[in-house]
Parts: structure tokens; sequence; C-alpha cells
């Protein structure tokens, strides 16, 4: 992990999670993925994802882990799914290297006080990005986080 005063640039692994953001999980009450269901509610609330793959890249960032300052977006209370109650959503600024290229996003994170299913680990980031060719589970990638947004720190 290396520290600016602007960016944190923390490595991590890229792991497979539960596939329900892009739905690759077989979880039949999302088939084509939670993200596309949660889509138009951001949109409303002036978050367009439209360039953005719909699914998440889930980064290990072991043994860091995160506190929440202050999030790029935060949406409250959001009523996407027929089969839980609404959630809250946090995204940040995040930017990804691999392979010599730069990719901007954000860090997806359902509020972990208001999610009621497929809770992810405190090591784990969802990112959205547009897609990446080549990238693969076990990759080892650098992603930059403003400082002001979200705190990583080695445990």
């Amino acid at each position: 992990m290396t520290e600016s005063k602007e960016y944190t640039i923390v490595r991590g692994e890229i792991k497979s999670g539960h596939g329900v953001a892009s739905g690759k999980g077989k979880d039949e009450r999302y088939p084509e993925g939670t993200l596309k269901l949660q889509f138009k509610h951001f949109l409303e609330r002036g978050l367009d994802l439209s360039n953005y793959f719909m699914g998440t890249i889930n980064l290990d960032i072991s043994p860091c882990s995160y506190v929440i300052k202050k999030p790029k977006h935060f949406f409250k209370h959001i009523d996407w799914s027929d089969y839980i109650p609404p959630e809250n959503f946090y995204f940040f600024d995040v930017t990804l290297h691999y392979k010599d290229k730069t990719y901007k996003g954000l860090v997806y994170m359902p509020d972990p006080e208001t999610k009621a299913d497929h809770v992810q680990i405190p090591n784990m980031l969802e990112l959205i990005l547009p897609k990446i060719k080549g990238l693969e589970y076990g990759d080892m990638i650098e992603i930059a986080i403003k400082t002001d947004q979200l705190d990583i720190m080695v445990n």
C-alpha cells in the first residue's frame, strides 16, 4: 500500500464473488443481475452507470481493510427488489491500473448495515469499471482510491 495526500494505492487479488451483480451466479431471483435492476434507481438519483460493465470485479485487499469517510455518492433506502428490504448504497471513485492501462470507475458498496444477503468480507472491494479484456481471477492489480473518500489501512 502506498499513500499520498490525495490517493491511496492498494494492491489486491481478483477473486470470484457471488456472481449476482452480473447474473452469472444463477440466482433465479436476478437472472440478469442485480446491477441491471439497480441501474434505473441510481440513474434517477444522478449516477449513470451506462459506460460500465454490469457486473463487479471483486478485489481482495488483504491484509488491508477500509473505513468509509465521504462517498462520492450515497443513496438511501433504494427499494430495487421484491425479494429483500430496501438497501443503502455507497460509491467511491477508483482508478485501476492493469497492463500499462488506466481505467476509471467506482467502488460499489451496498451498505453492510442494510444488506440482506450476499454479504462481502471486510477486505473485499467490489469495483464497477468498463469491460477489461484479459482480466482473470488470481490476477494481482493496483487501484488508487481518493483518501478523502475511503480510508485504507493495514490490519
